[in-house]
């Protein structure tokens, strides 16, 4: 039913059917590089998950595949099994018990991959399956080995029975069937995706690339816990964090499973270079690590870039009486920080700065609970005279309304709204998260050797004291705004332009899948591309 592509693009819960974001990135690539044909493995729970295509699919995607992750959606095959259906006496079971706790073991300890791959082709791969491995989690000589070889898990044996049935189902969610082949297969996450396009990739014998935007075992394990987002995760924690017993067994399958994958890829691009290192702690391999940006087509922002440059005569001639147009372009969810934007608004008022106006872009009904605290806080704090909030809007259609982008984030890759704003020539104030002190803040160097200096101010995220300050920084002498705006296009211009980010891509493609190569090999990329990571 599936035609051979070049590239099957795997992605947990994102394109086609959620806008923006990453979904937004892959469409570039996808409508960039009309030369390739696309393939699209679309993971999510289960079918009443979100079905409809928002971006409308070019001809050169072929095909969307999903895959269900839900136990219910594989009740059929999942669940029907028993122990007699491994076809093993009691002693190969226990054998096979043990052989599955080395493999994990091998994975935790020594970093070593075949054993479990091994197992998976064995017990879990469509077409080379001799018996299926999910029914030894329903024996007797599997609990038993259980407690004997996995004490630390410290769970009742009816807890271990349902934690580790949950870790089988989504294993024989993600590994069960056979993909659709593609030269390349390139998974834009660790966790399913990346398990997905690894296990794709080796049973058709072509290649995984992996993509990191975020870091997906940070940012799930931080959830899991209810941590500050903007904190890092390593490869050791769910050893030694104070946890619970269910939440130190879910912490190890996240990162075990991010360490299982890495090996697979051949390669791994990340977005900002401080993510290569923060990586490497998960256990990532730097030796095969580059970093390719987002991008932007600079050209679509001309229009906006002088109506900027206009607002800087404006800005001369008002003076004093000039109101300064901020804006927060996000869903309206706690981990964007728009409560504590609020409480920046209010100090920057009370030391004398009333001519602000923020101006909300993005969708509130996300978390309507968080949407209605927004509400109530402008309402106890009395700036309904400087804070309209409009909702989900065209936001480049509105671009050239703002002198200063406001991003308090407590998590983030890179961006793209602030690219967006850097084109159009719009200072940004952002949470130090993620990539963004590269996009704003890091001096930047051109191939030629020149420096370009900043176009805004990072800040600690949650510090609204300090989110004050960085706005008062920008906009508090015109001749240091009007080098940031400058700084902001300038930047786009030399190091974030979507061909160049596209043309790596379509290298990185042709170099990995055996196909026709045009122009440099993966070799030279890597050197094209120093520049950007150091």
């Amino acid at each position: 039913m599936y035609e051979d592509v070049d590239v099957a693009i795997v992605m947990e819960s994102t394109y086609p059917y959620l806008k923006g974001g990453v979904s937004a990135v892959v469409h570039d690539i996808v409508t960039h590089n009309p030369d390739l044909s696309y393939g699209i493995i679309h993971i999510t729970w289960d079918s009443d998950s979100p079905m409809t295509d928002l971006y409308g699919m070019p001809s050169n995607v072929r095909w969307v595949r999903t895959v269900f992750l839900s136990m219910e959606e594989h009740r059929h095959n999942f669940l029907s099994v028993s122990a007699k259906d491994l076809g093993m006496t009691a002693q190969q079971r226990e054998e096979l018990s043990h052989r599955l706790f080395n493999a994990l073991y091998a994975l935790s300890e020594r970093g070593e991959v075949e054993h479990l791959w091994d197992l998976i082709d064995e017990g879990l791969n469509e077409r080379t399956r001799q018996y299926p491995l999910w029914a030894l989690l329903g024996s007797r000589e599997f609990m038993q080995t259980l407690q004997e070889r996995m004490p630390q898990l410290n769970l009742s044996l009816a807890n271990s029975f349902w934690t580790l049935r949950n870790f089988f189902s989504l294993a024989f969610a993600v590994l069960g069937e056979t993909m659709p082949r593609a030269k390349v297969y390139h998974a834009h996450t660790t966790g399913y995706a990346s398990l997905l396009g690894a296990a794709a990739a080796r049973d058709h014998d072509t290649a995984f690339l992996l993509t990191e935007h975020n870091l997906y075992v940070r940012d799930t394990v931080n959830t899991l816990l209810d941590r500050n987002m903007a904190l890092s995760i390593t490869e050791d924690d769910y050893r030694t964090f104070d946890v619970t017993a269910e939440q130190r067994a879910w912490m190890a399958w996240w990162t075990e499973m991010g360490r299982f994958c890495y090996p697979s890829a051949r390669l791994i691009t990340y977005l900002y270079p401080s993510a290569i290192t923060e990586a490497a702690r998960l256990g990532s391999d730097i030796d095969k690590s580059v970093v390719v940006p987002n991008g932007m087509v600079i050209e679509e922002f001309d229009d906006k870039y002088r109506a900027r440059q206009q607002a800087l005569v404006k800005m001369e001639q008002e003076g004093s009486d000039y109101v300064w147009h901020l804006v927060y372009i996000a869903r309206v969810v706690p981990i964007k920080g728009l409560l504590d934007l609020l409480s920046s608004l209010e100090i920057l008022r009370d030391r004398g700065f009333p001519n602000l106006h923020l101006d909300v872009l993005g969708p509130t009904e996300h978390v309507p609970e968080y949407y209605e605290a927004c509400l109530a806080k402008i309402d106890a704090l009395g700036l309904h005279d400087h804070v309209t909030i409009h909702g989900t809007v065209n936001v480049r259609d509105m671009l050239d309304q703002f002198d200063l982008l406001v991003l308090p984030s407590y998590n983030e890759g890179q961006p793209i709204v602030i690219l967006e704003a850097m084109a159009a020539g719009i200072p940004t104030v952002g949470s130090d998260v993620g990539g963004v002190a590269q996009q704003i803040a890091d001096d930047l160097y051109t191939a030629d050797g020149r420096t370009i200096g900043p176009c805004g101010e990072t800040v600690t995220p949650g510090d609204v004291v300090q989110m004050a300050d960085g706005i008062e920084a920008v906009i508090g002498n015109l001749d240091s705004y009007a080098a940031y705006a400058a700084n902001a296009r300038t930047r786009v211009q030399e190091l974030f332009q979507m061909h160049e980010v596209m043309s790596s891509y379509n290298q990185i493609y042709r170099a990995l899948g055996d196909l026709p190569v045009v122009g440099e090999t993966i070799e030279l990329l890597h050197h094209e591309l120093a520049s950007v990571e150091s």
